[in-house]
């Protein structure tokens, strides 16, 4: 539990967001034909149709790059109390979300671009604490 002695807060969200995140891209890249296929689907009747399969690598790098950065950033705040690393994940991370947020809202699917709401007012706070 050492790990938790001087920025347990930080350290959680980080936690939180990996593993949000580097699921959310292992699941991406471990079925990419059937997140393809279900986003396609979701997307039917929005501007980004033909784009799906250009946004959801971008969105996949992204997330990737987000868990990566806040892993090192983690090791980091509880070796060194270095936080620009973990800072510089959990920004893209806000960023991944916006995104999100705007597929959702021109998909017209409300309940799901609220749902957002919830792991971005985390992320804010990340980006408050890690400043």
């Amino acid at each position: 539990m050492q790990l938790f002695n001087n920025h347990p807060t930080e350290i959680l969200i980080l936690l939180f967001l990996i593993v949000t995140f580097l699921q959310s891209g292992i699941d991406k890249i471990m079925d990419w034909k059937g997140n393809l296929d279900f986003i396609k689907g979701h997307f039917a009747n929005s501007p980004l149709k033909n784009m799906v399969p250009l946004l959801l690598s971008i969105i996949l790098i992204i997330e990737v790059i987000a868990g990566v950065l806040m892993s090192v950033g983690v090791y980091q705040l509880a070796t060194s109390g270095n936080k620009e690393i973990a800072l510089i994940g959990v920004v893209l991370s806000a960023i991944t979300l916006i995104f999100l947020l705007i597929g959702q809202r021109l998909a017209k699917d409300y309940a799901g671009a609220m749902t957002l709401a919830v792991y971005f007012i985390v992320t804010v706070f990340g980006v408050f604490l890690l400043q």
